[in-house]
């Protein structure tokens, strides 16, 4: 072969090869996130916290994934120092971490002050495990920013004070659900059970894009960077793959949370009465009073409750 096809080739073959996830494209653009590092939900059986990050890790990889973030929680290091290895494997495999409370701390349940320690005390293990690199990120543990407005605004001069962004969400749809009912399907084996979990699982993400898609082009009037909140459980570790076939099919391209966070509309605030929790699109449809899209999966919790037991 031609010294000057192969070469050719070289350059070429790369790009062949790539995801279309990574591909530029002009379609919607989505960063994935991963909450509770190092350990969320049951260990289904057979597997561990360290196999249960080491499978995401391995998916993202082949996906070509840029520069995930996982968000943690430090406090489960006290009862689990050998859970940092999960850190340690996340950090290995080129992700980068951020803070989402030492304790998972409420701050809907709790005082500003109490709350801002949390966030403090998380810095120790984030600068062990990210030395030199930004971790200044924080996401709120479930989404709750403020049950008032002055706490609300306390809260985000704390941050900004400590030269903190807020990474919001716009797409989810309960991942860390599933988790707990995997588990107990897989001890009793029930095949069915899991077949339902699975296309739950499916057909609510693709829900959570229809509507983060609308809901993005009615309050901007275009589509903005999405930002997806994952759970690092042992279901995810199953349907992970086929989450990121979906975004796939439906045209999405990975990028990284600060890029989707670089777009002008994260700058935009609810102008809430009270209550500001939620994703970032239903925080601002509820300030202004536009109408929510009812579930199409009314009653799912209680479904996933009761499934396998």
């Amino acid at each position: 072969m031609p010294r000057l096809l192969k070469l050719m080739l070289l350059v070429a073959l790369p790009i062949l090869l790539a995801s279309p996830l990574t591909r530029a494209a002009d379609g919607p653009r989505v960063a994935l996130t991963f909450d509770d590092l190092p350990a969320h939900g049951p260990i289904p059986a057979g597997s561990s916290r360290v196999a249960i990050a080491s499978s995401i890790i391995d998916t993202l990889h082949k996906y070509h994934a840029p520069s995930v973030y996982g968000f943690v929680n430090a406090k489960d290091l006290e009862q689990h120092p050998d859970d940092a290895e999960v850190l340690k494997r996340w950090r290995d495999g080129g992700f980068p971490l951020g803070n989402h409370a030492y304790s998972h701390m409420d701050l809907h349940a709790n005082t500003t002050e109490a709350f801002e320690q949390d966030v403090l005390a998380n810095e120790a293990t984030l600068t062990k495990f990210m030395p030199g690199e930004d971790w200044h990120w924080l996401r709120y543990p479930y989404l709750r920013e403020g049950d008032t407005p002055e706490k609300y605004h306390a809260v985000r001069a704390f941050l900004a004070e400590h030269k903190y962004r807020v990474a919001q969400v716009t797409l989810s749809f309960d991942d860390y659900a599933y988790n707990e009912p995997y588990a107990r399907c897989l001890d009793k084996q029930d095949t069915q059970g899991i077949a339902w979990l699975q296309e739950s699982y499916l057909a609510r993400a693709a829900e959570s894009l229809t509507r983060g898609q609308e809901a993005s082009k009615a309050l901007f009037q275009r589509e903005i960077p999405h930002v997806m909140l994952l759970h690092i459980g042992g279901f995810e570790t199953v349907m992970l793959p086929k989450l990121l076939d979906l975004l796939q099919q439906r045209g999405f391209t990975l990028i990284t949370l600060p890029e989707a966070s670089k777009d002008p509309a994260y700058a935009t605030e609810p102008a809430l009465p009270t209550n500001f929790n939620g994703t970032f699109f239903g925080q601002l449809q509820r300030a202004k009073q536009m109408p929510a899209t009812p579930s199409a999966f009314p009653g799912i919790f209680e479904k996933l409750g009761a499934i396998c037991k």
